[in-house]
């Protein structure tokens, strides 16, 4: 069997030889088991001390609140109802069923406290950390080597938006399954059976089950045959000579299930981001400026992770071409450093390294445009790794090279390691609550409608309404067709009473917006808006429609309610009334519910409701004039 790689060149070194980063040492340290621990608890100690002001954030509009504050299967916590909704569900574009089951378990375990949420991606980041580095250590045979790449992504700013976020728990979640299905794969490849590889194909599967950004993993694997486990390319160590042409063609075959797992991965994910309409277009965005954006995404992506400065959640997509000079310079910069790592052949990580990097990004990059961003920090969580290997296996050898003792080549990277600590330490800060997050977001960048969109229904939310209209009117001037700016700008209008101007904005959304949730929203307000007008016929029809989009919409259930209800007909009211409170409770829900039942003829099961509304409710003066005006059709 192949032995594990342990330096650049093709000659397999004994593990035991840590060369330049490393030597053997004595007393606590003799041991190597109580080395690789000790180590390993120093890494988990590193990402608790950094990442500790996570714990005094709170949830961000961005994704938190559809992945888990307003979301009704999350929120109810981890019951069979809603595991079999995770398993079924394409909500928010993407089938990822492990991700929702773990977050309805953080639900079950702390309720909407978000500083649970946070601890527990904290605490999966940390395993990452240390599954990593006993990964690299076992493959390559270097401890040192392997410890500081699994610092560097323990510690590195562009890894904060990954676990920050309570949203991209499928980030940290699907890291974790990938990374123990690479470690499985090292132990397969040391005694191939049937067992072993099934232990890798199940482990995969998870990750896909967690998040589809995993889907490379396939393709890495041939990358690591080539190094460090020279299952290509270089004579078997233990038997010398070349490799049989017959175990080439199995190194192929080894992986077909796998891929298997990746193409169904992928079909559903299309699949889940077709039905949520967030898939681009190519009139919103044509071939060519993809092209463009993904060359010079790929150069941001290596400026940040060698100087990750003014990260933001958001990089918005350009709406035209870049200039000739920026993409040329962006092309030739990749395959001027593509042509070195390939005539390196003497040091094959680094083809490793960089080929890993290039080939993560492939699902992210934008040539599938999914979403408004150019780029995103999250989608180099597992690209970065890559770089980092890239990094410190060529300053290792090159310390060895030039005879430099291992203290001299530690000063940098713990100083380097320090920096990237205090940068995390600060970014972690950013994502403290919504106002600072947004207003440092677009300080930090241009045209970003998306930011003004989401810190304007903030500013909405909190009744500072001529401040969010005001972000919205930006948002437009930015990107006119800018959909939730024109349905926020619609729900503005309605709320000052102009309703043709409100019904003009709603019909732009419904006419237009791709996504299934924003359709419903904007028939769900037209429905609304009509039904003041006293046009029943067509608010019947618009909240009919937005049932049929999305049929756990409470909003349109009260609308037809009303409408039932204004029509005389008592029994279909009653009906639809319970149906909104049953997806939604809410007091003035449960009071209009009463009301119907009471001119139906069932006054002690509405005068019940009532009494409870009544004890329960936090403003029930208010809860009552809300409902007589939404019965009086105002």
């Amino acid at each position: 069997m192949f032995k594990p790689m342990s330096s650049f060149s093709s000659a397999a070194a004994p593990k035991h030889l840590e060369g330049p980063d490393g030597s053997n040492s004595s007393g606590l340290f003799q041991s190597p088991e109580r080395r690789t621990l000790l180590f390993c608890l120093l890494l988990i100690a590193l990402v608790f001390a950094f990442y500790s002001p996570v714990t005094h954030n709170g949830f961000i509009n961005y994704d938190d609140e559809e992945y888990i504050t307003n979301n009704p299967h999350v929120r109810t916590g981890l019951t069979w109802a809603n595991v079999k909704w995770a398993f079924t569900t394409y909500d928010q574009a993407n089938w990822h069923p492990l991700t929702w089951i773990s977050h309805a378990l953080d639900c079950e375990l702390f309720g909407l406290n978000p500083a649970g949420h946070h601890s527990v991606n904290v605490v999966l980041h940390a395993a990452n950390v240390v599954v990593l580095f006993l990964f690299l250590q076992s493959a390559t045979g270097f401890r040192w080597r392997s410890l500081t790449v699994a610092a560097l992504f323990a510690l590195h700013p562009v890894n904060v938006e990954s676990v920050a976020w309570a949203a991209e728990r499928k980030n940290v979640l699907s890291m974790l399954f990938f990374l123990l299905a690479l470690y499985a794969y090292v132990w397969y490849t040391r005694r191939p059976g049937l067992l072993r590889y099934a232990t890798v194909a199940f482990v995969y599967a998870l990750g896909l089950l967690s998040k589809p950004q995993v889907i490379t993993f396939p393709f890495l694997l041939w990358l690591w045959d080539y190094w460090p486990l020279c299952r290509i390319g270089a004579p078997p160590v233990a038997q010398g000579g070349n490799v049989p042409k017959l175990w080439r063609g199995w190194l192929v075959l080894e992986k077909v299930p796998l891929l298997l797992l990746s193409a169904a991965s992928a079909v559903i994910t299309m699949k889940a981001q077709k039905a949520g309409g967030a898939v681009q277009t190519f009139s919103q965005y044509n071939l060519l400026l993809r092209l463009e954006t993904s060359a010079i995404a790929y150069v941001r992506y290596l400026e940040n992770a060698l100087w990750p400065s003014k990260l933001v959640a958001l990089y918005p997509h350009p709406t035209s071409l870049y200039t000739a000079w920026q993409v040329g310079a962006g092309v030739v910069l990749l395959l001027l450093v593509t042509a070195l790592v390939l005539r390196a052949r003497a040091h094959r990580c680094l083809a490793v390294g960089w080929f890993w990097f290039l080939g993560c990004f492939v699902p992210m990059i934008g040539l599938v445009q999914v979403g408004a961003q150019a780029m995103a920090d999250r989608y180099a969580y597992i690209p970065f790794i890559g770089l980092f290997l890239m990094l410190i296996w060529l300053a290792a050898d090159t310390a060895t090279t030039h005879r430099i003792r291992a203290e001299w080549l530690a000063i940098p990277v713990v100083s380097y390691l320090l920096v990237l600590g205090t940068l995390t330490y600060r970014q972690v800060g950013y994502w403290h609550d919504i106002p600072s997050f947004w207003l440092r977001t677009l300080v930090l960048t241009q045209n970003n409608y998306v930011a003004h969109d989401t810190l304007g229904e903030f500013l909405a939310s909190q009744g500072r309404t001529e401040e969010a209209a005001a972000h919205f009117r930006a948002a437009l001037a930015i990107r006119p067709d800018d959909l939730p700016a024109n349905l926020n700008l619609g729900t503005y209008e309605h709320g000052r009473g102009n309703l043709l101007a409100a019904i003009e904005r709603y019909q732009i959304v419904a006419h237009y917006a791709g996504d299934v949730g924003l359709r419903a929203t904007a028939y769900g307000n037209l429905g609304s808006a009509y039904r003041q007008m006293g046009e029943s016929m067509r608010a019947k029809q618009c909240f009919e429609m937005a049932l049929q989009l999305a049929p756990d919409r409470p909003m349109a259930m009260i609308g037809l309610g009303l409408i039932a209800q204004n029509n005389g007909d008592l029994p279909e009211a009653v009906r639809q009334y319970s149906r909104a409170m049953a997806v939604e409770p809410t007091d003035v829900g449960f009071l209009l519910l009463a009301q119907a039942l009471r001119q139906q003829g069932h006054s002690e099961e509405a005068s019940a409701i009532t009494e409870r509304v009544a004890r329960l409710s936090p403003n029930l003066a208010e809860a009552q004039k809300t409902a007589e005006s939404l019965l009086s059709g105002k």
